[in-house]
């Protein structure tokens, strides 16, 4: 019957999922991915896990309990999963509630994120999310009490000597270091890589504009343009590179060498193109929406995103003036420091120090 379903789907879940331990051997050659994979006491997988939890959340509305030996005290989900670590206190970091925000603009599923992230706040023993911006939407938006969640920022390391190594830009895209603006990120609705592109084309800069992203939902729409300039060719066309995917280590060389980066995006939990950019040096021109300003201080040219000619004067201002460009590189360096490896940790541990002191939910 279908009343039985929920309680079958439960057991059928718990009976069969095996959570198995991950043997650490020399037999797997780990150096293409050793940048990649975090220290660890010890590591389990379970096949299927996040699908398993997502369909009986969906059929009973309650998280999906996972038992395993010898359990942490403390279990970090680092994205909203409907799953729950028995014996641990159980921690759930939301980076920003953009399915909410700008409903518009993403592809989930709102209602089942809704229940999800209500659910996060309800049985989490503490949330935690990456900036200020975030934490007041989830106060406000969640109903989450003031001291039940918790702001620790973000860390993203750059490579290893990657400031001391030499790379060709120009040999391998054709631009001069320093001689072309640069956008990362996905491109989706939430970028606002339309608005990015028509501004940029309204200044008579001659350098040209780079694009890196992945084609995400509503490329088409946010490529348009672009696609009728180079379609047309001539100045406007040459004066963009589309390039859909970079190593990372690459894709920070061309950061490193940028006029500027460009990352007027309509909202932001974080914002790490932004903190990667000024880490390396890159001046930045950035929006006045969501977290961007709490990471940019002063560090950066920040703009209206909805306001295409507020945006063309930003790029007219940082591609004209070496003075403002020399200033908010020293100034991103500055402004970068906030975010160390070293703030993040002590940010974590006073967090993890709390949620044990206080009684478990």
């Amino acid at each position: 019957p279908a009343w039985l379903r929920p309680m079958l789907d439960r057991a059928t879940v718990m009976r069969g999922l095996r959570v198995s331990e991950v043997p650490e051997t020399s037999r797997i050659e780990r150096a293409g991915f050793a940048d990649k994979l975090p220290r660890f006491d010890r590591l389990l997988s379970g096949a299927h896990l996040f699908e398993r939890a997502e369909r009986h959340f969906r059929r009973t509305r309650r998280f999906l309990e996972l038992k395993i030996p010898d359990p942490p005290a403390i279990m970090h989900w680092t994205y909203p999963i409907p799953l729950r670590l028995v014996g641990s206190r159980n921690l759930y970091t939301l980076h920003d509630l953009v399915p909410l925000k700008l409903p518009f603009a993403t592809l989930d599923r709102k209602r089942y994120y809704h229940r999800l992230v209500e659910r996060c706040v309800r049985e989490g023993d503490h949330i935690v999310t990456v900036s200020e911006s975030s934490r007041r939407d989830i106060i406000d938006l969640l109903g989450a009490r003031e001291d039940q969640v918790t702001n620790t920022y973000q860390h993203t390391p750059i490579p290893d000597g990657l400031v001391h190594e030499t790379v060709g830009v120009e040999a391998i895209f054709g631009v001069k270091p320093q001689g072309y603006f640069l956008f990362f990120g996905a491109i989706e609705p939430k970028k606002n890589v339309a608005r990015m592109v028509e501004a940029y084309l309204s200044t008579d800069t001659p350098h040209p504009l780079v694009l890196v992203g992945a084609s995400g939902w509503q490329k088409d729409g946010e490529l348009r343009l672009v696609d009728a300039m180079v379609r047309r060719g001539g100045k406007s066309g040459a004066r963009i590179i589309q390039l859909e995917y970079l190593p990372r280590r690459l894709l920070m060389h061309l950061a490193r060498h940028a006029r500027a980066v460009l990352f007027p995006s309509l909202y932001e939990g974080f914002g790490l193109p932004v903190l990667e950019a000024m880490q390396l040096g890159t001046p930045v021109v950035t929006s006045n929406r969501g977290s961007l300003p709490e990471v940019a201080g002063d560090a950066a040219l920040i703009v209206d995103p909805y306001d295409v000619s507020a945006l063309a004067r930003a790029i007219a201002r940082v591609d004209r003036d070496a003075e403002m460009r020399a200033l908010l590189s020293q100034a991103g360096l500055q402004q970068a420091s906030r975010f160390s490896l070293s703030e993040h940790r002590r940010k974590l541990h006073a967090l993890y120090t709390s949620v044990l002191a206080s009684p478990p939910r």
